[in-house]
């Protein structure tokens, strides 16, 4: 599947997901602590092209480890704070993020796959338009909250091989490389 260009270019937000998009995932393992908050590669760089071209940068991440105990809220937020400020300092910036701390049991309306980290952001925001947003996770429910949405839905890596995104990238560098591509034609 892919998507058209021009409704690309015309997008006015995007939607992120958090652990494999911009910082390294800890498979089996949550993020507690601010050193171990690993960015990606060109991430840094990413933001600052995403944060001149977008309207509003959100973003949306299933946080699991609060309602497992593995991690408090407060050690997420201060997770929050070191990538907001370290995205602030190289020229980007994030509008705001939404995560939801509930168990994967299926009855949250904010977990991913469900939208309701999008509609509260929407509610927030409402000047998002989700037909001219994009949202870019690497695993199948962050896709799926594109999908049910009708945004553009990009996804990063080579995890969930089955997820079929409108389009695929390695990186989040990666993806905006081909935004500026497509911008100068």
């Amino acid at each position: 599947m892919s998507v058209n260009k021009t409704e690309l270019l015309n997008c006015t937000t995007i939607f992120l997901d958090r652990d494999g998009v911009i910082n390294k995932r800890i498979v089996g393992g949550y993020v507690a602590d601010p050193k171990e908050f690993i960015f990606l590669d060109g991430v840094l760089e990413a933001f600052e092209y995403l944060s001149k071209t977008f309207e509003h940068i959100i973003i949306i991440t299933n946080q699991q480890g609060i309602s497992k105990g593995i991690v408090s809220e407060e050690q997420v937020n201060k997770v929050h704070e070191y990538m907001i400020s370290t995205i602030e300092q190289n020229n980007g910036k994030i509008d705001k993020i939404y995560f939801c701390p509930d168990k994967d049991n299926g009855n949250s309306f904010y977990r991913k796959p469900n939208i309701g980290m999008a509609i509260k952001a929407n509610e927030d925001f409402p000047t998002i338009n989700f037909k001219k947003s994009i949202l870019v996770g690497d695993m199948k429910s962050d896709i799926l909250v594109g999908k049910q949405l009708c945004m553009k839905t990009i996804k990063i890596g080579n995890q969930d091989n089955e997820i079929l995104a409108d389009l695929n990238f390695d990186s989040l560098i990666s993806f905006v490389n081909y935004l500026k591509e497509i911008k100068t034609m």
